[in-house]
């Protein structure tokens, strides 16, 4: 779908309609000149994304030709490099023989010296890693240790707890027994004293109802 331009929103024509009510023709073009600012906005915004896109490839390119041209030039100046280099070093080449000849009584000494260093090197990775392990061990067997003795302390502690709450319901519970024991004793001795009452008072009552 073509975007439209700035200008095709500026000559917008709306056809009137006769048979209703159309928009209100000063809101529409209100709306159109948002719209229009907005779309100008939005194409400056664009052409100036443009120009640095240009500037930035331009830039690149400029670079890239920069960084040819100087891996090129070392490769000429040796091409182009005068050859009697050879003819200065060949006064050098004289005590070439006296160096030849002390390099192999140095060799076995460097080479033992590098055997003896990467041996220390291994020695030390090994003792470090010995130690690093003992403490690992050493910190999970504290952890441990320590993981059960807070599990068994908090297990007295909730059994001392139990222990306590047992000690105190079997005392309620004597309380309420001997309570019972006591209150069935009261009420029985009570009845025994009411029953003997109404006896009693049945025997001195009794001839008079019979002769009335």
């Amino acid at each position: 779908m073509a975007l439209l331009t700035p200008d095709e929103v500026l000559n917008k024509k709306f056809q009137v309609t006769k048979f209703r009510e159309g928009y209100d023709m000063v809101e529409v073009d209100d709306f159109l000149d948002l719209v229009l600012g907005t779309l100008r906005a939005v194409y400056v915004e664009n052409d100036e994304l443009k120009a640095k896109l240009e500037a930035a490839e331009a830039r690149v390119a400029e670079l890239s030709r920069s960084a040819a041209e100087g891996e090129s030039a070392p490769q000429v100046e040796a091409a182009q490099a005068p050859a009697p280099v050879e003819v200065v070093e060949e006064p050098v080449v004289a005590p070439v023989p006296v160096a030849s000849v002390e390099v192999p009584a140095r060799e076995p000494e460097m080479a033992t010296g590098i055997i003896q260093m990467a041996q220390k090197l291994h020695d030390d990775h090994v003792r470090a890693g010995q130690e690093e392990g003992d403490r690992l061990i050493s910190d999970a067997r504290a952890e441990g240790s320590r993981i059960v003795r807070e599990a068994e302390e908090t297990s007295s502690r909730t059994l001392g707890q139990l222990e306590i709450e047992k000690s105190t319901l079997e005392a309620k519970i004597d309380e309420l027994r001997t309570f019972e024991r006591d209150y069935r004793i009261r009420l029985k001795s009570y009845l025994q004293n009411l029953l003997g009452d109404l006896d009693q008072r049945a025997a001195v009552g009794g001839p008079e109802d019979a002769q009335i």
